[in-house]
Parts: C-alpha cells; sequence; structure tokens
C-alpha cells in the first residue's frame, strides 16, 4: 500500500499520473505512487483537472505538489486514510 498521511482536514499521498491514455482508470501501485491514467493531454493544466475528477468531486482535491510534473502530491479533503485504502484495495482486486 502507499503511504497516506492524514491530516485535520482529509488525507495526503502522491500519484503518477499518465496523460493521453485511452480511458480514465487507476491502474495500480509503483513504489510510494498510486499510478492513474488520464485521457487528457499534459497541455494548459487540462491533465490537472482530470486528474483531480476521478469520483471525487472537484472541491475536495487539490493538487499541493507537482503541479507540472507526472509525479504529484495530492490532498482529499474529508476523507480518512482507511477510505483510501478501501477505494484503492477496490479498484484494484480485479486486476
Amino acid at each position: 500500500m502507499i503511504p497516506i498521511k492524514e491530516t485535520a482536514e482529509g488525507v495526503v499521498f502522491h500519484v503518477q499520473v499518465l496523460p493521453k491514455s485511452s480511458k480514465r482508470q487507476i491502474t495500480g501501485l509503483q513504489g510510494d505512487f498510486l499510478k492513474i491514467k488520464i485521457t487528457a493531454p499534459p497541455v494548459d493544466g487540462r491533465a490537472n483537472e482530470e486528474c483531480i475528477r476521478l469520483d471525487i468531486k472537484k472541491d475536495q482535491v487539490h493538487i499541493v505538489g507537482g503541479l507540472n510534473a507526472k509525479k504529484k502530491t495530492v490532498s482529499i479533503k474529508g476523507l480518512q486514510k482507511k477510505d483510501v485504502e478501501a477505494l484503492i484495495l477496490s479498484v484494484l482486486a480485479p486486476l
């Protein structure tokens, strides 16, 4: 499992974004990163916008590090560590 830090407002963890993919999905874990495929190209912030729309309300998710990189740090308000771990396990279990 990836390291997930709980904060007073929610959780913080790392993602690796793979832009210009054929579909949008969580694809696995790589080291300390959750790998996410998105369809948007990394142009004019479109990949960042799509990254934060993955089944979570837009106002809950913020990119707090790596704004112009494939490896990012995200903050999600209103979730706990156990919520994120359960989501990851439910998505990766069929793989």
